[in-house]
């Protein structure tokens, strides 16, 4: 089984980049994410070293710089946070955490539909 690293809320924000584009180099992504969030380059290039570090992210030395590319998908990778964020928050348990979501959120009922339909079909 592939091992999906922990990838903190602001590396989220770089990984977002590159699961809609890659290969980028640094300079793109920096473009990217300018207007979404007030880093500074050396933040984003932090970012990217711990990315690569952590083997979310990895790179092709190109003529202008770093290329870099998702090594993991977005898919693990929410898979991996909703596993974490039950076992945080509710124990492991999803009864726990749905019978919260349903008491405490206002749902359609297309939603309500929705859901039952998923449930029917598992």
């Amino acid at each position: 089984m592939k091992n999906i690293p922990q990838i903190t809320d602001a590396e989220w924000l770089v990984m977002k980049v590159l699961w809609e584009e890659s290969p980028l180099g640094s300079c793109d992504i920096i473009k990217k994410l300018n207007g979404t969030t007030d880093w500074k380059p050396k933040t984003i290039k932090t970012l990217l070293s711990r990315l690569v570090a952590k083997r979310a992210l990895s790179y092709d030395l190109a003529r202008r710089g770093y290329s870099y590319y998702p090594l993991v998908s977005e898919d693990e990778c929410a898979k991996e946070e909703a596993k974490s964020f039950l076992g945080r928050v509710f124990n492991g348990s999803l009864n726990l955490f749905v019978k919260n979501f349903i008491e405490n959120e206002e749902l359609s009922m297309e939603e309500i539909e929705e859901l039952k339909k998923l449930l029917e079909d598992k």
